[in-house]
């Protein structure tokens, strides 16, 4: 026979006594979870997640239950529950990694006002059909970044949600509500969004905004162009135009980028925003890390439990017997050290 559907409406595939706690205050602790979820069952294990390191908090735990039933009555009534001032989320656990990267069945909801918290986005679209997990973004200091997600247990329920609630007011104010883009997929329909802003860097220091306009206008009108100036009055080699049509700018772009003028190789691309070049930065630096793992993969060794008066100097001559030392350093919060032999 079917299982049947744990309380609030979600199917399970099979009985799971396993649960997801997210959302937790930085200060909650194993005791505290044990004794609250232990008013729905008997708990057999409870851990809230730790930084191996540090051990703080990362804000979500594990809890596990004897009983199938116990895990489902926690779920529907614990659900948002306050826990030292904060309201936690309770969900089922699932560790299968493609089902939570499948977009199939998660909605991305934006514009939403700072009064919705992650309860009242719950009620609102667990009206389409059984939710496995919803969730409104916080900041630092918890207050609502205006936008949420929304997991359900089938795609139709996601795609009912999408066709009725995009563009209708919550709080009086209109909400995009549309399918959930995986960070990959969000980097590809980023690089082919349509702009009419153009950045050039590179630029002689005798080139100028007319220059600018005279290069960029052979491929469509232009509305503005700047060189920019720094404090000396000296040109920073970098600059801006702005087209009229977003296909002129593309073509700018696509004719004149490693371009040679006035012995200068120009770099010529679509002007970003901060937070663009910020995401862009991150992206480079974060794989920069990689390449550098890569490199010295098998060439680094990781020390903790080190005795607090352990300096650099006294590790640097402890393994030095052992081959060139290109790096050696004591992270004292953590009490690790990293070596790097050649």
């Amino acid at each position: 026979p079917a299982p049947a559907p744990a309380p609030g409406g979600v199917t399970q595939p099979l009985p799971t006594t396993s649960l997801y706690v997210g959302d937790l205050e930085a200060n909650v602790t194993d005791s505290q979870l044990y004794e609250l979820f232990s008013q729905a069952g008997q708990v057999v294990s409870v851990r809230v997640c730790r930084d191996v390191t540090s051990r703080r908090s990362l804000g979500y735990a594990y809890v596990n239950y004897s009983s199938p039933m116990d895990a489902a009555r926690a779920m529907e009534a614990l659900n948002f529950a306050p826990l030292n001032n904060k309201p936690i989320r309770v969900m089922y656990s699932n560790r299968d990694p493609s089902s939570r990267r499948s977009g199939s069945a998660n909605i991305f909801i934006k514009n939403l006002d700072k009064t919705i918290d992650n309860k009242t986005l719950h009620d609102t679209f667990s009206a389409f059909g059984a939710i496995l997990s919803c969730k409104v973004a916080m900041d630092d200091i918890g207050q609502s970044k205006g936008f949420g997600f929304v997991q359900y247990e089938k795609e139709e329920s996601a795609q009912s949600a999408m066709k009725s609630l995009n563009g209708m007011l919550i709080n009086d104010k209109p909400v995009y509500v549309g399918p959930f883009l995986r960070k990959q997929e969000r980097d590809n329909s980023f690089d082919k969004a349509k702009f009419n802003n153009v950045f050039v860097k590179n630029l002689s220091e005798s080139t100028t905004k007319d220059d600018l306009v005279k290069v960029f206008s052979e491929y469509g009108t232009i509305t503005s162009a700047v060189v920019m100036i720094g404090m000396d009055g000296k040109s920073r080699c970098f600059g801006f135009v702005n087209f009229e049509s977003p296909d002129d700018a593309a073509r700018a772009v696509e004719e004149l980028n490693g371009k040679k003028i006035n012995d200068k190789e120009w770099y010529v691309g679509r002007a970003q925003k901060k937070s663009e070049r910020e995401m862009d930065l991150k992206r480079r630096f974060e794989q920069s890390m990689k390449d550098a793992a890569d490199k010295y993969q098998g060439q680094n060794l990781y020390l903790k439990n080190l005795d607090d008066g352990i300096t650099d100097d006294q590790l640097r001559e402890l393994f030095s017997n052992f081959g060139k030392i290109t790096s050696c350093k004591v992270i004292s919060c953590f009490a690790i050290i990293l070596l790097l032999f050649v």
